[in-house]
C-alpha cells in the first residue's frame, strides 16, 4: 500500500509541477501581451485555474510527507514517543474527516458548475476546474488512512514487543 501511495504522490507533484509551469508561462504571456498592447484576456483565467490546481496538488502531496500545515505547540513539548504517536493519529483522524468532507463537497461542487463556462474562453467548461477539490480531498484521504495504519502497527508492535 505505502508503494502505491507513493507513485500516486509521485503523480500528483508531477501534475501540480504541470500546471504550475502553465500558470508561470500564462503571466509570462499575460505580462509580454500587455507590454506589447495587445489584449489577451484568457492568460487571467488561465492563470488563475492553473494555480489553483497546482496548489491544490501540492497541499495534498504535502499531506503524504507529512508537511502540511500543523500546530506543532503541544506535540513539540511532548516526551513520551507513545503519546506522539497517539497524538498524530488523532490528528490524522480529524485531517482524513475533513479529507472526506472535501471530497464530498467538492464532488457535489464540481456537478453543480460542470456546465458552466469560463468567462474569457467560452468553449471551456469550469467543471474541471472544479475537479481539483475532489481529487485533493480524496488523496489526502487515502495518504492519510496509510499513515494511520502505519502509525497503529507501530503502537501495536511497541506495545506487543514489551
Amino acid at each position: 500500500m505505502k508503494k502505491a501511495l507513493s507513485y500516486l504522490q509521485k503523480i500528483q507533484i508531477a501534475v501540480g509541477g504541470i500546471f504550475l509551469c502553465i500558470f508561470l508561462g500564462s503571466v509570462v504571456i499575460q505580462m509580454a501581451c500587455r507590454y506589447a498592447g495587445i489584449a489577451a484576456i484568457w492568460t487571467e483565467d488561465v492563470s488563475m485555474y492553473a494555480f489553483i490546481w497546482a496548489a491544490f496538488m501540492g497541499a495534498a502531496a504535502m499531506v503524504y510527507e507529512k508537511q502540511h500545515f500543523a500546530f506543532t505547540s503541544v506535540s513539540d513539548k511532548l516526551t513520551n514517543k507513545k503519546l506522539k504517536k497517539i497524538l498524530g493519529i488523532v490528528i490524522a483522524l480529524i485531517m482524513l474527516v475533513v479529507s472526506i468532507l472535501m471530497f464530498y463537497y467538492g464532488f457535489r461542487v464540481t456537478i453543480q458548475f460542470w456546465n458552466y463556462r469560463w468567462v474569457s474562453i467560452p468553449d471551456f467548461k469550469r467543471g474541471p476546474t472544479w475537479l481539483c477539490i475532489p481529487v485533493c480531498g480524496a488523496t489526502s484521504a487515502l495518504y492519510l488512512i496509510g499513515q494511520i495504519v502505519e502509525d497503529v502497527k507501530a503502537l501495536l508492535n511497541k506495545q506487543g514487543g514489551k
